[in-house]
């Protein structure tokens, strides 16, 4: 069933003025100024910041129990992300309150025709797989067992929603009875890793699927092999938290996960199927620690950026010192002292001269005293820019020293904040190790019932046939 967003447009109240007291507008503008009057009521994106700012209205008014009022902002929504997000969080508050699925439902399937209009692909596909997944456990919980297998096979096969959906089909598929189908649906959401949603109950799911279809040996092989995998699973969250303390959470789960090679732990040329990956991506799911690896992400950005800075301000500096010295050290001073006393010298010659010379001669010697001036006073300018320049290379010698010790006062600070923030992160992580560990230890505890079950079960039939 198709379900449409029904836009209402509001009537624009004019208010009549008279000719005086407002100047005519243009017939373009007046049209442009219509329009936009109008996209405010009717759908019209005017930007992601408006979307943004209409989805936190309806969210706030979720939170206060006023879905009504949520449901006419999110209905003047153009269709995109923030409004399939909008109607997501709607329909999770109608699963609270209502008994009956069906607003639910239909707040989900608005929501998926929302997320269609999104530009940004990988968002798109991310949001539809959760609305999906969503949909079809909300199908399950209230026995529409077909319309939850119809939700849960349109989520794509390589995102991070696909364990989840796999573990929800097989248990709709076993509860029509179906156990050799879900068995299968069960045994693909197996080879993702353990960090995924879906994927421990999946183990479970594949014993339980023997044990229904009167498989015991199986069923208790399938037992033991989850039990096994949650053991291994806890092996390597210890090994991942001892990496966390040893080398920082930025590096063990955002750098190491980057990496293509195989490290300490299994690692796989797709790269959903990395663990490494896997536990990245279930660690941001939570805000706080979308925030906190944000945070380290920037300050090492800018730590390397100001630590760059560092450098080239200590190479130029040193650069103009080695210049400074190398005038100051130079010869060419004294030899312009010693040009322009060898130019008075002849000065004085020429003078003498002039006063022996024949009036023929004066006329030459005039010419020799002339050009004599005109080099005195090119030396004298030479002397004079050669004295100053070592004060000008001082000055910016003295600045680039100032701007490195500024800079080294910042990036002191950078990194008294990077170490704080990764320390932050660290204490994030650990805590998120520690509660998948625990989500190991539960399952573990779960395999270890259904087999000593098994055993009771095989032991007490083993009894009752030696009776017979």
């Amino acid at each position: 069933m198709n379900f449409r967003v029904l836009l209402i447009l509001l009537s624009l109240k004019v208010v009549s003025v008279s000719a005086a007291a407002a100047p005519t507008l243009p017939e373009e503008l007046h049209a442009g100024v219509e329009r936009f009057r109008q996209a405010g009521g009717v759908g019209v994106s005017l930007g992601d910041g408006r979307q943004r700012a209409q989805f936190e209205a309806a969210d706030s008014a979720i939170a206060e129990g006023r879905t009504d009022d949520a449901g006419q902002v999110l209905a003047g929504m153009k269709e995109g992300y923030w409004a399939a997000l909008g109607y997501l969080n709607l329909a999770s508050d109608y699963a609270k309150t209502d008994l009956n699925p069906a607003r639910a439902l239909v707040a989900l399937r608005v929501a998926l025709a929302m997320a269609d209009g999104d530009a940004v692909a990988e968002r798109r596909h991310y949001l539809k797989n959760r609305v999906l997944v969503r949909a079809g456990y909300l199908a399950y919980q209230h026995g529409e067992l077909d319309k939850a297998i119809g939700f849960l096979e349109k989520v794509d096969l390589d995102s991070f929603n696909t364990p989840r959906a796999l573990y929800l089909h097989g248990l709709a598929l076993a509860e029509k009875g179906n156990h050799r189908a879900a068995m299968q649906s069960w045994h693909r959401a197996r080879k993702f890793p353990l960090a995924y949603p879906g994927v421990a109950d999946a183990w479970i799911g594949t014993g339980r699927g023997y044990d229904l279809s009167g498989y015991l040996g199986q069923a208790g092989e399938a037992y033991l092999a989850a039990n096994a995998a949650f053991e291994s699973e806890r092996v390597t969250l210890r090994k991942l938290a001892g990496r966390i303390r040893e080398h920082g959470a930025y590096k063990t789960l955002v750098e190491d996960a980057r990496e293509s090679g195989i490290d300490w732990f299994l690692a796989d040329s797709r790269t959903l199927t990395q663990p490494r990956m896997a536990y990245l991506l279930g660690f941001i799911e939570d805000h706080n620690a979308q925030t906190a690896v944000g945070r380290v992400a920037a300050l090492r950005s800018m730590t390397v950026k100001l630590d760059r800075y560092d450098h080239d301000l200590e190479v130029f500096q040193q650069a103009l010192a080695d210049q400074i010295q190398g005038i100051r050290q130079h010869d060419s001073e004294q030899s312009i002292v010693n040009m322009a006393a060898r130019g008075e010298k002849l000065d004085a010659r020429l003078k003498r001269l002039d006063s022996m010379a024949q009036p023929g001669q004066k006329t030459r010697i005039l010419a020799l005293q002339k050009t004599l001036s005109d080099a005195q006073t090119l030396l004298s300018q030479v002397q004079s820019d050669t004295s100053r320049h070592p004060d000008t290379l001082d000055k910016l010698r003295h600045s680039a020293l100032m701007l490195k010790d500024q800079n080294s006062a910042l990036l002191t600070s950078v990194r008294q904040l990077l170490g704080a923030s990764e320390a932050a992160l660290d204490k994030l992580a650990l805590g998120y190790v520690q509660t998948q560990d625990q989500k190991m230890a539960r399952a573990l505890d779960k395999t270890e019932q259904q087999i000593a079950h098994l055993y009771d079960y095989l032991a007490l039939q083993s009894l009752e046939e030696k009776k017979l």
